[in-house]
C-alpha cells in the first residue's frame, strides 16, 4: 500500500506535451492512510532528473533510503491524482526535510 512520503515508480502512460512521460519515480502526497487501501486513487508529484533551477522543484538525493539512482527533483507544479494501478513498485521514501519543503511549495502554489 502506498503511503504519504513514499517514492514509487509510476506508469504515467502517454502524456500530453509538458506532462510527465511514461515510467518514472513520483512522490506520494496523499491521501492519508486513514482513507484505507480500498481508496482507488493517490495524489503524486512526478520526479525528473533534469535540474531546471526552478524554486518549485525540490531536490532529492540518490541514497539507499530514497532508492533513487541519481539526484532528482520533485516537480511540485505537476500534481496528479492517479489510479493506484499505475503504481508499479515502491523504491524508497523521501527524507523528512524533502517532504516538508514539498508540502510548503504545494501550499504556496495552491495559495493556501
Amino acid at each position: 500500500m502506498a503511503s504519504t512520503d513514499d517514492l514509487w515508480l509510476v506508469d504515467f502512460g502517454e502524456p500530453h506535451p509538458g506532462e510527465p512521460a511514461s515510467v518514472r519515480p513520483a512522490l506520494v502526497l496523499g491521501p492519508p492512510d486513514t482513507f484505507g487501501s480500498a481508496f482507488p486513487f493517490v495524489i503524486v508529484a512526478p520526479l525528473t532528473t533534469k535540474r531546471r533551477g526552478l524554486s518549485i522543484h525540490v531536490e532529492v538525493d540518490a541514497t539507499p533510503g530514497t532508492g533513487l539512482d541519481e539526484t532528482s527533483y520533485v516537480q511540485c507544479e505537476l500534481l496528479r491524482s492517479i489510479s493506484r494501478r499505475r503504481l508499479l513498485h515502491r523504491v524508497g521514501a523521501a527524507p523528512a526535510e524533502v517532504s516538508r519543503r514539498v508540502s510548503e511549495t504545494v501550499r504556496i502554489l495552491l495559495n493556501h
